[in-house]
């Protein structure tokens, strides 16, 4: 294998901003944030809106997630020029 493009694989700790959920597990996202794990050790930490934890499918209860600006944001990103 090619030395230096593959992305770096290593473990990451995800935040529902929701629930307060957070689960440890391996990915290539970038993130600058980190935290201290209950195994004492220090991983990088990615926050996400939505996980199993706060996901309607999963709960069975309905949530209202703060979507708002997304739109704007899409269209002010892609509009003709």
């Amino acid at each position: 294998m090619k030395k230096g493009i593959h992305p770096n694989y290593r473990e990451v700790v995800f935040e529902d901003t929701s629930s307060g959920f957070r689960f440890l597990t391996r990915s290539t996202i970038e993130t600058k944030d980190t935290i201290t794990w209950e195994d004492g050790n220090t991983y990088p930490l990615a926050r996400v809106e939505v996980s199993s934890a706060s996901h309607p499918f999963y709960t069975g209860k309905k949530m209202f997630v703060d979507t708002a600006g997304r739109v704007e944001k899409f269209q002010k990103k892609y509009q003709k020029k």
